[in-house]
């Protein structure tokens, strides 16, 4: 918990900031989301489908840092991929809001110089992600919502696709289907889009589509340490099913979803119940508690903590190696994930430390998730019982 973080500093008081220790290699990490993500609901198909996309997200990634591109354009390109994926609930596989529309967020952040963009409620611009970085480089501003975020990013050149494009009949099934149960009115189908299936087929779970019975925090993300020692983060979402009244979660939030800061020594993207990650400000607490656990490693206090961490872990099907919280990014992940789960929240993160080891911490079932580096090929994980590599 942050209070056991917390209490060291008021013990010992701070005496400096943490080092930051030279990478000696670029690494890079990524997610698709968090949530009830168990084998009996996937089908052997749809978990190489989704094994795949996350293999095609690293590699985009990894292809860009292991040529020596920046960590921002590594993020950038990795989520990208799964924006244009209808597996993930991020640009073309968004979930629809209870009018029928698909209005989606992104942010990305700079950890060298905190410069950070982020939009929320796009429509019509094919790649959250590139927006967001556009109101980040090309804009005196943050953060840009509504109409206004599609008319900046059409005006910046960016790719404007019609809804037919984001539109799938796998998220809008779901969506009938929740609106039903909660009595609220059915919207007029999207225009443009393909038939309906006949009335009373049945719409079953097929390859390259989300599972029927799916229940999992929509959000694609991505952390990363380039050869130059750059650190960076990015998140992008479809919100949640049958989302009313504008809500924007914490995706598009710098501090809660996403954040990234190489004096921390941090990279982080979260997925799950966005109130709460925006409650517990997830992302920035985690560069701070790292930073903080950097400047008093080796203290006796620090030793329980770590110790209380690792029972936690045992206890429940995080997605780690438990007997790694001797790395930092671990613990304060996990401290921070146990927090969230106080508050009431699901969800998990992923972290990236300038030591190149990424961190991944959950409470929940399962989160798609995988990590590579240029001492390790791709490597994908989706249940929580297995531990990606430390």
């Amino acid at each position: 918990m942050k209070s056991a973080i917390l209490a060291v500093c008021l013990a010992i008081g701070l005496a400096g900031t943490a080092s930051a220790q030279e990478a000696p290699a670029w690494s890079f990490a990524i997610h698709g989301g968090a949530g009830v993500i168990e084998r009996a609901n996937l089908s052997p198909e749809q978990d190489a489908d989704y094994r795949a996309a996350l293999k095609v997200a690293l590699e985009a990634g990894g292809k860009v840092l292991a040529d020596g591109g920046s960590a921002l354009d590594a993020v950038q390109a990795a989520i990208e991929t799964m924006e244009d994926n209808p597996l993930f609930n991020a640009g073309r596989g968004a979930v629809f809001t209870a009018a029928g529309r698909n209005e989606m967020d992104a942010s990305i952040m700079s950890g060298t110089d905190l410069d950070a963009g982020s939009v929320a409620g796009l429509t019509h611009t094919r790649h959250p992600i590139a927006a967001a970085r556009a109101v980040m480089e090309r804009s005196p501003h943050v953060m840009l919502a509504g109409d206004g975020a599609d008319t900046f990013a059409a005006a910046d050149g960016l790719e404007q696709a019609p809804a037919a494009w984001f539109f799938t009949e796998r998220r809008w099934q779901g969506l009938l289907r929740t609106l039903r149960d909660q009595n609220l009115p059915i919207p007029a189908r999207p225009e443009g889009v393909p038939v309906p299936p006949q009335q009373g087929a049945a719409l079953t779970d097929q390859p390259g589509m989300p599972p029927l019975n799916e229940r999992k925090f929509g959000t694609v993300g991505a952390v990363a340490l380039d050869q130059q020692g750059r650190l960076a983060a990015g998140t992008s979402t479809g919100g949640t099913n049958a989302k009313q009244w504008g809500r924007v979660g914490d995706a598009p939030i710098i501090g809660a979803g996403t954040y990234a800061s190489n004096r921390d020594g941090c990279a982080v993207s979260a997925t799950g119940d966005g109130e709460y990650f925006i409650r517990a400000t997830v992302a920035r607490d985690i560069c701070q508690n790292m930073a903080l656990l950097d400047a008093f490693d080796g203290t006796a206090s620090m030793a329980a903590d770590r110790a209380a961490a690792e029972a936690v872990c045992l206890m429940r099907r995080t997605g780690t190696d438990c007997s790694s919280f001797d790395q930092n990014a671990l613990l304060a992940a996990t401290n921070e994930i146990q927090d969230v789960e106080e508050l009431g929240g699901r969800g998990g993160v992923i972290v990236m430390g300038l030591d190149g080891v990424p961190a991944f911490a959950m409470n929940t079932s399962g989160m798609y998730r995988g990590a590579i580096s240029s001492d390790h090929p791709a490597e994908v994980a989706i249940y929580g019982d297995e531990a990606l590599r430390p």
